[in-house]
């Protein structure tokens, strides 16, 4: 082995083999510290063999990337620069820079897993286009300069002990064979990582929190760049147009043309028997509220008492027991509740292109003399949403449009929940003065981190972390109703109360259900009896839902129901998680067109293994 060692070590500087042990060495610290905040819990000693050895799989997949570079640095660098002084300084610096780079690479997945519990994905990159808000939120979250300052002096640390090392290796020069073997390298390390590592390999474990600590950072984040965006065509079968609106038939969705749907679509004379109204609001108003997860109320069985007017609110008005969101980001929530649509593979139909006069909520009512508003606490242009709604008939109002003197606290997210409201109400004053009905969809940003508000407001000073948030949101929606109990349009108003997704979706399962859990509150004390709602319900069933309660047409046009309509409603939820069955010498390929629920999973697998209880 000596030998071997000193044969090696005559034809190829070991500088590229230490910057492997020192990259391997911060992936493997990082997954450790992953592993400890989550929780020794989160994955069993079971499962730790399979997540070291793919965590050694794919930090090697991306040390082969990252190392490429320098074995042709080293290829290309003549022996007599080696140990020249502009030479030691030169690499000095991009040493330190490198180290630097990747203890700030194992902080920053630190803060992404603290928010998402996974390694990056495509949040992270779709974070990339919002650098104002993405960095300030960081900067407002985080004491960014003594992060920076100790990433500074780790590194230094870590130079410092390596230098000697370093110039060791300088003085030992590059033989041809040497430098043929190093240029080899890094064209066949890049070719090998790319054609052997994949993502979809992370998988497999059986539980969500071990999949993901087996992963690297650095790759995810890589793989995400490369699917953020998919040719549907490519990685989805699809199926001639004729037999797709065959199928949307079958499910009572009709692909017609809006102006088809408004003048061929009949009024439900037994509607009025169904909603539970002693008349139908003229207006709606609809908050979709930032990450609020179901579990934070106490109607839904919270204990912390963070939300006292919610739970008011929820008691005088109609609750829905089972409702859940179709995704975990704001662009999910807007996309099911604007246009009533499942979660699409990719990118959500919001950052789309060509996504202008769709079947939504606000264009179907501008249709029918209904003024559709989306108000927006923050700048518009985040996830597309001001050219999104804008072009689908909602007249935009977002931060940028609220009077200067009114905004009295914001953070990079936007303003404050209470001056968001306050400016609504100043929007619906005007429209209501002008006799015009009104469907307002607002969209808070407070309870999100850096969770930060007004001081005075609760008894949880700012920034408050997560319970400070939910309980300033809580505290700004009941100010809300209780400015808009004073407007002449209250009476005639049915406000909607609903999450545009959790405040987080991690568990050991892939898909924790209980983590899509939402509130759900109707509330109208002139026109709606307190009551709850016990059948499941999605996101998705909210727009058909709000149609039928104004009497309007075209809520047959989505693809949820609405959950007032005549005969049983169908029980099921969707969410940004596929259904494939897989069995290669068992299966047939085909594809399964009929709405199914995961509630229909367990009975259906039942069934195909021939066993009994699959009608329990």
């Amino acid at each position: 082995m000596r030998l071997i060692y000193t044969r090696i070590r005559s034809h190829i500087p070991l500088l590229p083999v230490l910057l492997i042990f020192l990259t391997l060495s911060i992936f493997t610290v990082t997954r450790l510290g992953l592993a400890m905040y989550t929780g020794v819990d989160s994955a069993s000693l079971s499962l730790w063999p399979g997540i070291i050895a793919k965590g050694l799989w794919f930090d090697l997949a991306v040390i082969m990337l990252l190392i490429a570079p320098f074995f042709l640095y080293e290829a290309l660098l003549p022996n007599a620069w080696r140990a020249g002084r502009w030479h030691g300084v030169l690499r000095t610096v991009w040493l330190w820079g490198l180290v630097a780079l990747l203890l700030f690479g194992a902080v920053a997945e630190t803060t992404f897993w603290i928010e998402f519990a996974t390694r990056f994905n495509f949040i992270a990159v779709d974070y990339l286009l919002y650098t104002h808000e993405v960095i300030g939120n960081i900067r407002e979250s985080y004491p960014v300069p003594w992060i920076l300052f100790a990433i500074g002096v780790i590194a230094s640390i870590i130079v410092w002990r390596l230098y000697p090392h370093v110039r060791a290796m300088d003085a030992t020069p590059v033989t041809k064979t040497g430098r043929v073997a190093l240029v080899a390298a890094a064209f066949a390390l890049p070719v090998l990582s790319t054609s052997l590592a994949n993502v979809d390999q992370m998988q497999g474990l059986g539980n969500a929190y071990a999949d993901e600590l087996s992963g690297n950072g650095l790759f995810t984040f890589a793989a995400a760049m490369h699917r953020n965006e998919l040719d549907y065509d490519k990685f989805y079968t699809t199926r001639p147009q004729t037999e797709a609106d065959a199928t949307l038939k079958q499910l009572d969705v009709e692909r017609t043309p809006l102006s088809a749907v408004l003048q061929n679509a009949t009024m439900d004379d037994e509607a009025d028997d169904r909603i539970p109204f002693s008349r139908r609001p003229r207006n709606i108003v609809m908050i979709s509220v930032e990450s609020l997860s179901a579990s934070f109320l106490g109607a839904y069985g919270s204990t912390e008492g963070l939300t006292p007017r919610l739970d008011q609110l929820a008691r005088a008005g109609l609750k829905f027991e089972h409702a859940y969101a179709t995704g975990t980001r704001t662009v999910r929530g807007l996309e099911a509740l604007s246009l009533g649509t499942p979660p699409v593979p990719g990118q959500a139909i919001v950052r789309r292109p060509n996504n202008e006069h769709l079947s939504t909520l606000g264009e179907l009512l501008k249709h029918q003399g209904v003024s559709p508003f989306y108000i927006y606490g923050g700048y518009g242009y985040f996830d597309n949403m001001n050219a999104y709604f804008a072009a689908n008939n909602y007249q935009v109002v977002d931060r940028t449009d609220f009077a200067k003197d009114s905004v009295i606290f914001e953070n990079v997210w936007g303003v404050a929940d209470e001056v968001l409201y306050a400016n609504t109400v100043t929007v619906l004053d005007r429209e209501a003065a002008n006799n015009r009905p009104f469907f307002a969809h607002i969209m808070t940003t407070s309870n999100h981190r850096p969770y930060t508000y007004p001081d005075g407001r609760i008894d949880i000073p700012s920034p408050g972390g997560r319970p400070g948030a939910v309980k300033y949101t809580d505290y700004a929606i009941g100010k809300f109703i209780d400015d808009a109990r004073t407007r002449p349009w209250f009476k005639d108003t049915l406000f909607v109360i609903v999450a545009d997704h959790c405040a987080s979706v991690a568990g050991k399962s892939k898909l924790p259900v209980d983590n899509y859990h939402i509130p759900l509150i109707f509330y109208a004390p002139a026109l709606l009896k307190p009551g709850t709602y016990t059948p499941m319900v999605s996101q998705i069933d909210i727009p058909p839902t709000l149609i039928e309660v104004l009497g309007k047409k075209g809520d047959d046009h989505f693809f949820g129901r609405s959950v007032f309509e005549g005969g049983r409603n169908p029980e099921r939820v969707f969410v940004s998680i596929p259904l494939i069955f897989y069995a290669p010498a068992l299966l047939k390929p085909g594809t399964y067109t009929p709405m199914v629920s995961q509630i229909d999973i367990p009975p259906t697998l039942i069934e195909v293994l021939g066993k009994k209880g699959d009608d329990h």
